[in-house]
């Protein structure tokens, strides 16, 4: 079960508290993605609602475990959070489910996708994205459900937009969505080989839009492309996320466009820095 939180266009899950979870597997999907499969643990707690359901991530500081987290996530308890050591204080992360399996080969289990910033121990990468690409079997984890961002009203042709950092919340999407769907996904890689197979329904058309240049402002290529695919007369739902440019971009185009703001879910998950 789940509430509607109107105010912010979110389904919330109506019962979410830490569960800990253990890695199963973890591999390079991408050049620029790394998967981890967690389960085991409270995994029989988790429900899944598809879409884009998203989770709040404590990962271990290195020799440390995963004592005093908060049941939720409020100002009040992330104000408390902040004041654990920060030797031993847990990095806390916003993921996206990729999928979820309840016919794993040991129970249930969540694939979780990781963008890869740079090498373990160089300066590009960070805390999160290093630890994607060196944890283990075994390593222990814990995850606050908090629901979904795409509420989207009945039979809207959809338009949407991301960049790789979004990628695992479309693919979400596109695979929640009734078969009947229609509407456009553009979402941004950074290179070809970074593409992946989405379960998109058939009147919904993906295009991929490969930046290939590493210096070049993630998102920007998503806007060009994007701002080109006309807004049909009719109903219409948008949905942006990834770079904050580019959610905040997609919303001012789109409401230039015509489409309500009420019928405009957007989201900077980071700030091109």
């Amino acid at each position: 079960m789940a509430t509607t939180d109107t105010t912010r266009q979110r389904l919330k899950p109506d019962v979410s508290r830490p569960l800990r979870l253990r890695v199963r597997r973890r591999e390079t999907i991408t050049p620029s993605m790394s998967r981890v499969t967690l389960g085991g643990g409270d995994i029989g707690e988790f429900v899944p609602m598809g879409f884009d359901q998203w989770f709040r991530l404590f990962i271990p500081a290195p020799g440390a475990g995963l004592e005093r987290l908060p049941d939720r996530l409020t100002r009040t308890s992330y104000a408390k959070f902040l004041l654990i050591p920060k030797a031993v204080r847990p990095t806390l992360r916003n993921y996206t489910i990729r999928a979820y399996r309840a016919d794993g080969d040991d129970g249930p289990e969540i694939d979780v996708d990781f963008v890869l910033h740079g090498s373990p121990g160089s300066d590009t990468a960070g805390p999160a994205s290093t630890w994607a690409q060196t944890c283990v079997v075994g390593d222990e984890v814990a995850i606050i459900d908090e629901g979904i961002g795409f509420v989207a009203p009945p039979d809207r042709h959809l338009l949407l937009a991301a960049d790789e950092t979004g990628l695992p919340a479309v693919a979400g999407v596109l695979g929640s969505l009734p078969r009947e769907a229609r509407g456009v996904a553009v979402i941004e890689v950074p290179t070809e080989a970074d593409r992946q197979e989405l379960d998109a329904p058939e009147g919904v058309e993906v295009r991929w839009v490969m930046r290939n240049d590493p210096h070049s402002v993630p998102g920007r290529a998503t806007l060009a492309e994007a701002r080109g695919v006309g807004v049909p007369d009719g109903p219409v739902f948008g949905w942006a996320v990834g770079e904050s440019g580019l959610a905040t971009g997609m919303r001012r185009h789109w409401v230039s466009a015509g489409i309500p703001k009420d019928d405009i879910t957007f989201c900077g998950y980071w700030k091109h820095d």
